[in-house]
């Protein structure tokens, strides 16, 4: 499903002449063709959804931090470049949850796994990258997870 969206997004852009839209998605696309090849290394035949969502947030998570530089250095052209590119790649990912919605979901999952201390932290954030991938922004979740198994 995702797959098939970036091409039709990429010929919609192409046709409109929309180039930011068609550069971007053509990144995706390369990375989606990355991570095929690594998971054809695993003995899988393609990368699944999950990993692509995950790699566009790593993508987003890139440009935030490549924006913050750009607006020290007083380069607004370029940060408003990467700020297009994330206005492009979110429009693939799940609508994000909150912050209190997060809380409530590893609080389920804290219970559901038995977790009881901060040695247990992998066993949730597993559980949260399987189910909620692209949807949450990991570090934030991090930080509620030590919170809460502190």
């Amino acid at each position: 499903m995702l797959r098939d969206d970036l091409q039709n997004s990429l010929k919609e852009a192409m046709k409109a002449k929309d180039m930011k839209t068609v550069a971007a998605v053509r990144m995706i696309i390369a990375g989606q063709k990355e991570k095929d090849v690594e998971a054809r290394g695993k003995g899988l035949e393609k990368a699944s959804d999950t990993d692509l969502l995950s790699m566009m947030q790593t993508m987003i998570k890139q440009r935030n931090e490549s924006i913050r530089i750009y607006n020290e250095g007083n380069r607004q052209d370029l940060a408003a470049k990467e700020q297009d590119e994330i206005d492009v790649i979110s429009r693939f990912l799940p609508k994000q949850l909150s912050a209190d919605e997060v809380e409530v979901i590893i609080k389920n999952l804290i219970t559901e796994t038995g977790a009881s201390g901060i040695k247990d932290m992998g066993k949730i954030m597993g559980a949260l990258k399987n189910k909620y991938a692209g949807q949450i922004d990991f570090g934030s979740a991090s930080a509620i997870i030590k919170k809460l198994l502190a």
